[in-house]
């Protein structure tokens, strides 16, 4: 059997962020009308290392194209090993036959399509003239959604913080060059939420650190860090007031924001209002009423890594890119 083999180099030279946005949105609908197979993430645990592994396959049905991404979660990597913090790995799969097709980096597409799916729940989530971003967590992935949201909102003026000011400083220096808007530096979490239309945070926390005082009507938050048991990033009585919107019920039940607030028994999964494929597909109203506070709480799906990766391997097809091995 053949197998092609990209690496990130011809990733980048073919994947542009508007185009993500697009697929990620395609992938949502798809679910919402529930055309896909997408069984929740299975994990290893690595306790003595603090890190996780896990695997994430994928189908969609109507389009015909399956594959799996295989991923890690290791905070200590960066000071320990000088190693990301993320790393991934992409297969896909001929659903006619099996065969596998495609193997490829999958680390840029991860904070590729994380970002993306922030800008499709902005899209359909915050109010229509949100202009004011708040970022908590200046780490890797705070860097695409700087690319991405400015897709879908008029983003004027940014807020970043990070427990580690130095990374919140040269994430500004770097995007001042790339992007006319201007980047402020905060020096405390609440700075960066109290003056904000839409707020992303981005950070492995196990204990809020955005308290509900902090939260004004009309707010919309992406909460992007709770991918684990156990993690949580927002202030439980933050989900009592906003209209919670999953990217998958079941995942996020016992990996997402939601996961401690339910194990908690502080809200039940009434308290869920929508997957965000349901309200892409047009089944439920996105926001209604410019008071609400709304809140996505992504744990990350399979179906956005498959769509996304196809798309790359098409074009890695038709340009000649990529390396034929025989397996």
């Amino acid at each position: 059997m053949e197998l092609l083999v990209l690496n990130e180099d011809e990733i980048r030279a073919v994947l542009k962020m508007g185009k993500v946005i697009e697929l990620v949105e395609i992938a949502f609908r798809e679910k919402g009308l529930k055309r896909v197979q997408m069984p929740p993430k299975v994990y290893l645990f690595f306790n003595k290392y603090q890190g996780d592994l896990r695997a994430m396959p994928a189908y969609f049905e109507l389009l015909d194209i399956a594959g799996v991404k295989l991923v890690n979660s290791h905070p200590l990597n960066p000071s320990l090993y000088g190693l990301p913090t993320v790393m991934a790995v992409i297969l896909l799969f001929e659903p006619k036959t099996g065969r596998p097709l495609c193997i490829m980096n999958g680390t840029m597409i991860t904070g590729m399509r994380t970002a993306a799916a922030a800008a499709v729940a902005t899209k359909y989530l915050a109010r229509s003239n949100a202009e004011v971003l708040g970022i908590i967590g200046a780490g890797y992935l705070a860097r695409f959604h700087l690319l991405a949201l400015p897709y879908v909102m008029n983003v004027k003026k940014v807020f970043v913080y990070d427990i580690v000011r130095s990374k919140a400083e040269a994430l500004a220096k770097e995007f001042e060059e790339k992007i006319d808007i201007k980047i402020h530096v905060v020096d405390n979490p609440r700075n960066a939420v109290e003056p904000v239309d839409v707020l992303a945070t981005l950070t492995p926390a196990r204990a809020p650190v955005v308290k509900n005082e902090w939260v004004r009507e009309g707010l919309h938050i992406n909460a992007m860090g709770a991918d684990a048991p156990g993690k949580q990033e927002l202030d439980p009585e933050i989900l009592k007031r906003a209209k919670i919107v999953v990217d998958d019920i079941e995942q996020a039940s016992h990996s997402g924001e939601i996961n401690v607030p339910l194990s908690q028994g502080l809200i039940t999964l009434n308290d869920v209002y929508a997957e965000l494929g349901e309200i892409v597909a047009g089944i439920k109203k996105g926001r209604e009423s410019a008071q609400e506070i709304t809140i996505f709480d992504s744990t990350g799906l399979a179906i956005q890594d498959v769509i996304v990766a196809h798309y790359v391997y098409t074009q890695a097809i038709e340009q000649g890119m990529g390396l034929k091995i025989q397996i």
